[in-house]
């Protein structure tokens, strides 16, 4: 079994939240609820958080960065999915992806694994497979994040560094 140091990771973690939040409006999805309770903010924190912890449990160190911000930027669509009157046209589990990767890419560049992450985190609903391994790892972890949030068990996954307000 691989140890982690989990203060680097939160560390690290915390840095890219830093830069994400300056460049961005990310702090808008604290305002929208994306599954239960769970505002679109709080999740896309766990999702990027575990799916870090994930690659390092497996001993993937290359691209954690990207990772981290590929991830908190996978739902970065800013608008109440849950309002018929604020979403594009289309299912929202369709066409998130494209909008979170057109709101990114007008205040960050993105690189090849960060595009692919948004992009893609939503496979097999968007037909094209991920092509990254951390991209994998993204949409594995969305979907159990969503599935515990859905069924109010999103207890089980809220141990993740946050910003001091």
């Amino acid at each position: 079994m691989k140890k982690i140091n989990y203060a680097k990771k939160n560390e690290l973690f915390l840095s890219v939240l830093r830069e994400i939040s300056i460049k961005t409006r990310i702090e808008e999805t604290k305002d929208h609820i994306q599954h239960g309770n769970t505002s679109v903010y709080e999740h896309s924190l766990k999702v990027a958080y575990y799916s870090l912890i994930i690659l390092a449990f497996l001993g993937k160190i290359k691209n954690e960065k990207e990772l981290i911000r590929g991830a908190l930027l996978h739902d970065y669509f800013l608008y109440d999915w849950h309002i018929k009157g604020n979403r594009p046209k289309g299912l929202h589990g369709y066409t998130h992806p494209t909008t979170a990767y057109r709101n990114a890419s007008k205040r960050i560049n993105l690189t090849p694994i960060e595009s692919d992450i948004i992009m893609k985190h939503m496979f097999p609903l968007t037909p094209i497979p991920p092509k990254f391994f951390e991209s994998y790892v993204v949409c594995l972890v969305d979907k159990v994040c969503s599935t515990c949030e859905t069924l109010k068990l999103d207890s089980l996954f809220n141990k993740y560094p946050r910003l001091k307000s």
